[in-house]
């Protein structure tokens, strides 16, 4: 009974250790991967959405500027229609 006690004692760290040594390899695996996920975005050169949202609102500030703008020209040019 006692040796019986000292193989599964003895499967049993095994098995501990094979699940310790099977986790660092999946942490280390997801560690490479994204790092190779960030180097490809990098190579890319994508623009961050907070970079697009802050570009797509000064363009929409620029574009009600122009207008007013026309506006303003087509007045002075004495209500003319505005050149587009």
């Amino acid at each position: 009974m006692n040796q019986n006690n000292r193989i599964f004692d003895g499967l049993g760290r095994v098995m501990n250790e094979a699940a310790g040594v099977a986790d660092g390899v999946r942490r280390e695996v997801e560690t490479v991967v994204k790092s190779q996920a960030q180097r490809i975005i990098n190579d890319m050169e994508l623009v961050k959405r907070e970079e697009f949202d802050a570009l797509r609102e000064l363009v929409q500030v620029q574009g009600e500027e122009i207008d007013a703008l026309r506006k303003e020209l087509a007045a002075l040019r004495g209500g003319d229609k505005p050149a587009v």
